[in-house]
């Protein structure tokens, strides 16, 4: 099943801020992204729903494996995308918004091809 390209920016989102954080509410979430709380709320009962993530009745939001399978995902495409694009001399914060583009449209060959040929740049620079 495609998830859609919103979702997963949550996905990461709940991730990254899970490792800043600890714990993540949707206020967090609201914060991070800077979308409204119906906005944010509507979201989180969709991706619960779909059960990527579950919330506890205090509020606090855990990935659940295919949440935190989809969100570990485009979060490394995320890193890798923004550290290639640095080093090809693009703005970090430019790279990171590009990145964040581009890790929802290239495909799982292209990532694994792109990620073979930073990690082979990466060892001959070393």
């Amino acid at each position: 099943m495609k998830i859609q390209e919103s979702a997963e920016n949550y996905l990461e989102t709940i991730l990254v801020l899970h490792n800043r954080l600890g714990q993540v509410r949707s206020i967090d979430i609201v914060n991070e992204l800077s979308f409204s709380k119906p906005s944010v709320s509507v979201a989180m009962k969709n991706l619960r729903n779909n059960g990527y993530i579950q919330m506890d009745k205090d509020g606090y939001i855990t990935l659940l494996d295919k949440g935190y399978s989809i969100a570990k995902k485009i979060y490394e495409r995320h890193l890798l995308l923004t550290k290639w694009l640095t080093t090809l001399g693009v703005d970090p914060e430019t790279a990171s918004k590009d990145a964040c583009r581009i890790e929802h449209v290239i495909s799982s060959e292209s990532f694994e091809k792109l990620k073979e040929h930073v990690e082979r740049q990466m060892r001959k620079e070393t």
